[in-house]
């Protein structure tokens, strides 16, 4: 890292932070304290970067873009901090090549979420923002606003991590009963919430009485209540979304509400904000059985000021030296590993994403939480693995657990995993011919088993034994070529494509016509395709020719994947209408 600047008089100066918005009074006193803290507000893009040079530290909040030309110009800059939860402002990936830590606050919000979860579930049970307006507008119409008591009913959470058990706290307070699908749940911690874990979104649905969602917006999480999920609930049921736009399909929601599929909703976040006039989400805002509020999830003066506090103290933090307790863009690694580490730090969290994505989906009723990571070749001989090891859980988790929620580097990355329930085995495998034989020195293998049956069994035991069948594993093998990652089998297919973007990932049979009719579909819905991959099946070892499918039945010889990288968005329906006699047998979307 650079290390302080010398002033004048031979002594180092105190390290410069730039502050070109509005940062609470509190943290700003932490700053001063040690630091040589600079306000600048209201400079322009250009004037930002003429002087970004001078600075060891930047905090913005969400107003400021701190692009790639802006990060390039910081020559001194070590890190840069976000005073909220969101870092889309900030070009991640060229702050990590240039080896500036970008930090944000993704706990200071938590309890203002969460309280106005709580806020909108009152609301939509009592009918608040009707009964507010009517009286405001000179009428007294008790009999029309009758409302419903939220004692005894049963809050039904998807998502089960800070911000969702606080929920369920407070919830249970007012004598709530309270489900949860999170397939990475800590069991303890919902326990000790009175939260009871249901194994399949079905099930959680059938129950509910009110809906709320706090996990992330993903391709497998975007739309994913949509209309056949709201024709699974009970008409007096209610939804809440607190968490972010696109987790409704806004579409399906509308008509749900005026058929009367669902009682109501309340709902603070939209796919599109502001909505656009006219639009699904404006014709929701403007529903009678809608309590809307304009994104005011985090908007409290506490959650504003811990927020700054926060980030003020972890910008003391690294810039004397110490690790990063919310690093958003990599986990920290020392500068004479760096250089080895870190096109692999890349690679591991995108496994973990795919693995999650693609295996995995937040649907899934059996989660795997025993995971085998082999490095291969010249990555064998590193001197640590925690980076990797913290890349992997990372981006593991990412997809299912909300950015609230998530806050893992390498210091913490053990006690996260222990606490979710997941074990991560790592060993070293060094193969003296491996670069000759497959054209890269350096590999790493992940592998998935199901967890022991037996409960009973006090120390883990091998989930890697030869004993298991091969149909149990799930496999991702990747490697680095020029510091680039690179996927070279997936399942029971070898393959070779860039873990990056949006991905459609079809299982197929093997025969001619199947290509022509992904890419006609594809064309018509207006999803541009920008490179394919055709990945074949690899029989195991000794399989004579039969593979074992995912049932354990033989057969399968003929089937293959596609990997498709696509430019937009592939909707539901576009994914149902793929799968068929003349299509493929299935179809997902992957995000990395």
């Amino acid at each position: 890292m650079p290390q302080p600047h010398n002033g004048t008089n031979g002594h180092a100066a105190r390290p410069k932070v730039l502050i070109p918005e509005k940062v609470s009074p509190d943290g700003l006193k932490l700053l001063q304290a040690s630091l040589d803290v600079h306000e600048r507000k209201g400079l322009s893009p250009q004037e930002l970067e003429e002087v970004i040079g001078e600075y060891d530290a930047l905090i913005v909040r969400s107003e400021t873009k701190v692009t790639a030309a802006l990060l390039a110009a910081g020559k001194r800059l070590r890190v840069v901090a976000r005073a909220g939860v969101g870092v889309d402002n900030v070009d991640l990936d060229a702050a990590t090549k240039l080896g500036i830590i970008v930090v944000n606050s993704p706990q200071g919000n938590i309890n203002a979420a969460a309280e106005h979860t709580i806020a909108l579930l009152m609301a939509t049970a009592r009918n608040i923002d009707i009964a507010s307006a009517s009286l405001k507008s000179g009428k007294w119409e008790r009999s029309k606003l009758v409302g419903v008591e939220v004692k005894g009913k049963t809050l039904a959470i998807i998502g089960l991590g800070k911000v969702g058990l606080t929920v369920a706290r407070a919830a249970g307070g007012l004598g709530m009963d309270l489900i949860a699908f999170d397939p990475y749940a800590n069991t303890s911690l919902a326990a000790s919430a009175n939260v009871e874990i249901v194994s399949t979104m079905d099930e959680l649905l059938k129950q509910a009485d009110f809906l709320t969602i706090h996990t992330p917006l993903i391709a497998s999480t975007k739309g994913m209540i949509s209309a056949n999920e709201l024709a699974k609930m009970k008409k007096t049921a209610r939804v809440l979304n607190v968490a972010r736009g696109g987790m409704f399909d806004e579409a399906a929601l509308l008509e749900a509400l005026e058929a009367g599929t669902i009682a109501g909703a309340g709902i603070d976040v939209f796919t599109c904000e502001p909505p656009a006039p006219d639009d699904s989400a404006s014709r929701l805002i403007a529903h009678p059985k809608v309590v809307a509020t304009p994104h005011l999830g985090a908007s409290t003066v506490e959650a504003q000021e811990n927020v700054s506090i926060d980030v003020c103290t972890q910008v003391i933090s690294i810039l004397s030296g110490q690790m990063p307790r919310s690093a958003v863009n990599a986990p920290l690694i020392l500068p004479e590993e760096y250089r080895t580490l870190s096109p692999f730090v890349s690679l591991l969290e995108k496994m973990g994403s795919l693995y999650t994505q693609h295996f995995q989906p937040p649907s899934a009723s059996q989660p795997r939480k025993i995971f085998h990571l082999t490095y291969t070749g010249a990555l064998a001989s590193a001197q640590t693995t925690k980076p990797l090891f913290a890349a992997f859980l990372k981006g593991l988790l990412t997809p299912i657990t909300s950015s609230e929620s998530l806050n893992i580097n390498l210091v913490n990355a053990e006690i996260v995993a222990k606490e979710r329930g997941i074990l991560i085995n790592e060993s070293r495998s060094r193969e003296e011919d491996l670069e000759s034989s497959s054209g890269f020195a350096s590999s790493v293998t992940l592998t998935a088993r199901l967890a022991p049956r037996s409960p009973s069994v006090s120390r883990v035991p091998d989930p890697f034994s030869q004993s298991k069948k091969i149909d149990q594993d799930h496999t991702i093998t990747g490697f680095v070529s020029a510091n680039t990652p690179y996927i070279s089998r997936l399942g029971r297919f070898e393959c070779r494509f860039i873990p990056s973007g949006t991905l459609l990932i079809c299982r197929n049979f093997d025969s001619p016509g199947k290509i022509g009719v992904v890419g006609g579909r594809l064309g018509k819905a207006g999803v541009n395709i920008r490179f394919m991959s055709v990945a074949p099946i690899d029989p195991p070892e000794g399989a004579e020719g039969e593979l074992i499918d995912s049932d354990g039945k033989q057969g399968g010889k003929n089937e293959a994947l596609m990997i498709l990288g696509i430019a937009g968005s592939v909707s539901k329906e576009v994914k149902e209408s793929l799968v068929g006699e003349d299509g493929v047998l299935e179809a997902g979307v992957v995000v990395l």
